[in-house]
């Protein structure tokens, strides 16, 4: 833990650009929108693949380690900008199942910084009414990040003016299993039939069921990379993906306008219906 602080104030002595946050801050909500965005179609639920730390930091000639901090601070910079414009649930791919065979040190490093952040920022979220959740097999996690995952989530439960979903040690082959094991258990104890399980029933089984918008409208990839990487297989059915050429800690505001503008742009299909002739029930279960 101490040397992900040591490691931080190193990045602020050698990084200016990031906004530093004063836990006293308060956010406002449904400011004006940038120029170019409609209010009325601002999406609901925007997910983020965050790709490109460990490069950006190399790019600069700094600890590869020290990008996994910058990513933090563009975190809570796009939660700002949700609550801002009205967003109502933002969710990130932090750590995949997947990403437990990097290098030890460098796992060892993101499990501080994760700690590091849930504790240092949580009051932040507490002022600015952010409820925290957490998706994935937290069991596997260091117990020290588990403690402060649990207190962050416990704390912000009651809040509703932006729902950040965080994914650790998730992946969304294993939450469609998972689901597919707790039905089945189900199903053993007599506690449903076969012919009960439906969509609606699948999806609260999955660890989205924490969300009222469980359904990313919007999915944005940075880093120039082309794919979902095992992210919310079932829950991206019919989101529109974005993606952008540059690394996470440098999207910022106007990356992120730049991407509500293309989704905006553009008319959804819900499997071959076009949006606008779609029934209420069909566009909430989208929304």
């Amino acid at each position: 833990m101490e040397k992900v602080v040591d490691m931080e104030q190193q990045q602020a002595k050698e990084m200016g650009k990031f906004v530093v946050f004063d836990a006293k801050d308060i956010w406002p909500a449904h400011e004006d929108l940038p120029a170019g965005l409609i209010r009325e179609r601002i999406p609901k639920h925007v997910a983020f693949i965050m790709d490109g730390s460990r490069r950006w930091a190399i790019k600069r000639g700094l600890e590869p380690t020290l990008g996994h901090n910058a990513s933090s601070h563009s975190v809570k910079l796009l939660a700002q900008l949700c609550c801002n414009w009205g967003i109502k649930v933002m969710t990130v791919f932090a750590f995949s199942t997947g990403n437990w065979v990097r290098p030890q040190v460098e796992v060892d490093f993101l499990m501080d910084t994760f700690e590091l952040v849930s504790l240092r920022d949580v009051e932040v979220f507490m002022r600015n009414e952010v409820r925290i959740s957490i998706i994935g097999d937290t069991t596997k996690l260091p117990t020290g990040l588990q403690q402060a995952l649990s207190k962050a989530t416990e704390i912000t439960k009651n809040y509703a003016k932006l729902h950040l979903i965080v994914g650790i040690n998730y992946g969304g082959r294993e939450d469609i299993l998972q689901a597919c094991q707790s039905i089945s258990r189900k199903v053993k104890d007599n506690l449903i039939k076969p012919e009960d399980i439906n969509e609606n029933l699948f999806n609260q089984e999955l660890d989205t069921k924490c969300t009222e918008f469980p359904y990313p409208d919007l999915l944005v990839r940075t880093s120039g990379e082309h794919r979902i990487s095992n992210f919310l297989m079932w829950q991206l059915a019919y989101s529109e993906i974005y993606f952008e050429d540059c690394l996470w800690p440098d999207f910022g505001e106007k990356e992120f306008v730049k991407a509500l503008r293309s989704f905006q742009d553009r008319r959804r299909r819900y499997g071959g219906q076009d949006e606008d002739n779609l029934g209420v029930e069909s566009r909430n279960q989208s929304n």
